[in-house]
């Protein structure tokens, strides 16, 4: 985290204009490769989107899902553990909105809360906090183990920026049910939340499973970003359209009838 200036743009020549075309060229390439994975019905994408407040997740919730067959996506925003959940093991929620085969799943906020929010505010105690680190690596090599391929996307931005989006949230009334008080509040622990997010990080990005660390002060930036990243990984994986085994003369002259 401390090496990523959240104002950069790595990788990316040619400013916005070129950013908007590279994001425009590629949603029919993502939507075949969802096409793909969803026909193919074996292996299935799991997005991770984390974050400070504002840093745009739920901005990048839409950007992703305009990319693919909103039957094949499940997306899951996790808050406050309910009564039911606290009462089991803090993968257990989690694992209820895995993704099916075929399908991609988006998860807004996610079980890395348990060792970023349970840190900052000492809701858990160190060691129960540590040992979920080793847990969250071995319960992602089971996923990938069983086909699902882990993206995990932290969106990082500044202190500063945070302030102005928050600032223009309140300028603004049709933002005004986007505002939480609470979200000023929290404000006073970023150099917490930063620790524990670069604790997060280091400890949890594994082969089978990598973080991304991306920059997101900049929108058109970070969209174009999350957009590479998922291309080249459902590239990597690449789903291929089932063969049944079809006797196409009979087939044909049926429709012909």
């Amino acid at each position: 985290m401390a090496d990523v200036h959240a104002d950069s743009t790595p990788g990316l020549r040619g400013g916005h204009k070129k950013a908007e075309r590279d994001i425009q060229k590629h949603q029919d390439d993502l939507f075949e490769l969802h096409e793909r994975l969803y026909a193919e019905h074996k292996r299935s994408l799991l997005v991770v989107l984390q974050g400070m407040d504002t840093s745009g997740k739920d901005g990048t919730v839409t950007h992703v899902v305009r990319n693919f067959n909103p039957q094949g996506v499940l997306i899951t925003a996790f808050k406050q553990p309910t009564p039911e959940e606290k009462r089991h093991g803090f993968l257990w929620r989690i694992r209820k909105r895995l993704p099916l085969p075929g399908y991609i799943g988006i998860f807004n906020r996610s079980h890395y809360e348990d060792v970023l929010i349970a840190r900052v505010h000492d809701l858990a105690k160190p060691g129960v906090i540590e040992r979920r680190y080793s847990q969250i690596n071995e319960f992602e090599k089971q996923l990938a183990r069983a086909g699902t391929t882990v993206v995990k996307l932290c969106l990082h931005i500044s202190y500063a920026q945070q302030r102005k989006r928050l600032m223009d949230r309140l300028r603004n009334p049709d933002k005004h049910w986007k505002f939480s008080e609470h979200d000023i509040d929290e404000r006073a622990f970023w150099d917490e939340y930063m620790s524990a997010y670069g604790l997060a990080v280091t400890r949890c990005s594994t082969q089978w499973a990598p973080w991304y660390v991306v920059p997101a002060n900049d929108k058109v930036y970070r969209n174009w970003a999350v957009t590479k990243i998922l291309l080249e990984t459902l590239r990597q994986v690449d789903p291929q359209y089932p063969r049944p085994k079809l006797d196409i003369p009979r087939l044909m002259k049926r429709l012909q009838a």
